[in-house]
């Protein structure tokens, strides 16, 4: 009896992050976020394909004291739509077997009868 189930899944993500690189990584690193609302126990998520839906770079001048020390500034966000194969436990199909025990952490008092 198998209680492993595998299916493709395509889950859209955004990031961003100061560099292309760090968009990228913020947007995949949402993927297991998203996987966990919907499953219970996942073994394994494997991207196979990753879309690119949506890449913006935004930039814009940074002053101290709106006067000194111009720089440029620069943000990335990106939206992607990731085809991932995820592998779950199916909890639900286990049988699990009844046992029956006294408290492990309780204290037994014993029964103490006069004898005379």
């Amino acid at each position: 009896m198998s209680i492993q189930d595998c299916q493709q899944v395509i889950v859209a993500v955004e990031g961003k992050g100061d560099s292309k690189q760090h968009a990228f990584a913020s947007a995949l690193g949402d993927i297991q976020k998203k996987m966990m609302q919907e499953s219970e126990v996942i073994l394994r998520i494997e991207p196979v394909e990753v879309e690119v839906i949506e890449a913006t770079e935004e930039s814009y001048k940074e002053r101290f004291l709106f006067f000194f020390f111009p720089r440029k500034r620069t943000s990335y966000h990106v939206k992607l739509e990731v085809t991932v194969n995820v592998t779950t436990l199916q909890v639900n199909d286990v049988t699990f077997t009844k046992k029956v025990t006294d408290d492990p952490d309780g204290v037994q008092i014993p029964i103490i009868s006069k004898k005379i």
